[in-house]
C-alpha cells in the first residue's frame, strides 16, 4: 500500500473532486489535517471493506476463545431483549 499524502482541510475544500478521483481511480490515500494535526482520511472503499472484514475476524476469534474457555452463551433473541432491540 502506498504512503498517504497529507493535505490541509482548505485544500480538501478546494480540490475535493480531484482528490476523490485520485482515491477512486488511482487508489491514493490522503490524511486530512487541520492546523498540522491529522483529522480524517480519504481512502479507497476497499480499505474500509478490508478493515471491517478484519474486525469481524478478530471478533470471531475472540468469541471462539471465550467459548474454548467455557464462556457462557446466549440466544440472539435474549441478547436483543436485554439490549432493548
Amino acid at each position: 500500500m502506498s504512503e498517504s499524502e497529507h493535505v490541509s482541510t482548505m485544500r480538501v475544500r478546494q480540490e475535493l473532486g480531484d482528490l476523490l478521483n485520485r482515491v477512486a481511480l488511482r487508489h491514493e490515500q490522503f490524511v486530512i489535517e487541520r492546523k498540522g494535526k491529522p483529522l480524517a482520511a480519504l481512502v479507497p472503499v476497499e480499505v474500509i471493506a478490508f478493515l471491517e472484514e478484519l474486525e469481524d475476524r478478530l471478533d470471531l476469534e475472540e468469541a471462539r476463545e471465550v467459548l474454548r474457555k467455557g464462556g457462557k452463551t446466549s440466544s440472539w433473541a435474549k441478547v436483543k431483549q436485554e439490549l432493548g432491540l
